[in-house]
């Protein structure tokens, strides 16, 4: 069986009520999408494939969406042989290990309001599977919202996952440290999706996180634009035309070089997947060694302060 072609139904997807504004379920499916297939998520065909994608892994064991198959961001997602995203190698596997061919159709939700499974998705952007998907508000709409639960773990077929690619099938989403410094002082725009605080340089790590920097602040003529600015109160994903208010209300348009980033790679996925995926923006890459490797390298230029430059 091949990946689900979206009906003309199906292709309208989450509403905002206040709107009445939809994005295609060819990117972004609600929860009630999702309950809907789950008889289909849970058997041993390869058309779909539903994933939770947590940083805690053992949110997956307390309760989980019926027929999800538990990712651990941590150890699933990081390449064995050196501190980086799943090589093509490791991806493939990683994919087989799922049950996942180059033809499923593969939805992808997790804890902190989606932030990891964002970055599974803009993973398998970057090594070109053709049809993958997030779930609306994530875990914690799912589970706020009295969707059913288990904690039956779902054991996937063995499958062979096809014409695997051996290198990066879309290298323009991803931008190296090279890329980075080749682009401070031109027209390109860079967003910085963390935390004020941690823009500003004031500290170089969110409360309660592992990974920090030497130096605090930002990349030279970044914009700080919170990640959270992306989503309603209740996690999902504002309408498209509050989205496009504000990026555009700070400078960040369609038609710009956009290069996202943040402290380790996961809060940016959100913002990349929304530029890219919701808004359309036609080059968008993301830092994803983001502020741990900037900040610890030597000799890189670092802002610090609002905006404006002030200290």
């Amino acid at each position: 069986m091949t990946a689900e072609t979206p009906t003309d139904e199906d292709q309208r997807g989450p509403t905002d009520a206040s709107t009445g504004d939809r994005y295609p379920t060819d990117v972004l499916v609600s929860a009630d999408w999702v309950h809907a297939r789950h008889d289909r998520f849970g058997s041993d065909a390869t058309d779909m494939r539903l994933l939770e994608v947590d940083v805690n892994a053992s949110f997956y064991e307390e309760g989980h969406a019926p027929g999800a198959v538990g990712v651990d961001w941590r150890t699933d997602l990081r390449s064995a042989e050196v501190h980086d995203i799943l090589s093509p190698a490791e991806m493939t596997a990683f994919l087989e290990s799922r049950g996942i061919t180059e033809e499923t159709t593969v939805v992808i939700y997790g804890d902190n309001r989606n932030w990891f499974a964002a970055h599974l998705y803009w993973q398998l952007a970057h090594y070109g599977h053709s049809d993958v998907r997030i779930m609306d508000g994530g875990r914690e709409y799912w589970t706020e919202h009295g969707y059913p639960t288990t904690t039956e773990s779902v054991a996937p077929p063995d499958v062979t996952y096809g014409d695997a690619p051996d290198a990066p099938t879309r290298p323009e989403v991803r931008a190296a440290r090279t890329d980075v410094r080749a682009a401070i002082g031109t027209d390109a725009k860079f967003v910085d999706v963390r935390l004020p605080e941690e823009f500003r340089g004031d500290v170089t790590k969110p409360p309660g996180s592992d990974e920090g920097a030497m130096r605090g602040g930002h990349i030279p003529g970044a914009t700080n634009v919170f990640w959270a600015e992306n989503v309603r109160p209740d996690g999902l994903f504002k309408s498209r035309e509050e989205l496009a208010d504000v990026y555009e209300s700070r400078g960040v348009t369609p038609d710009d070089d956009v290069i996202v980033y943040c402290r380790i790679g996961e809060r940016s996925s959100v913002t990349w997947f929304v530029l890219e995926e919701l808004l359309g923006y036609e080059h968008v890459r993301h830092y994803d060694g983001s502020w741990t490797e900037w900040g610890n390298m030597i000799g890189v230029p670092i802002e610090v302060g609002e905006p404006d430059g002030d200290s």
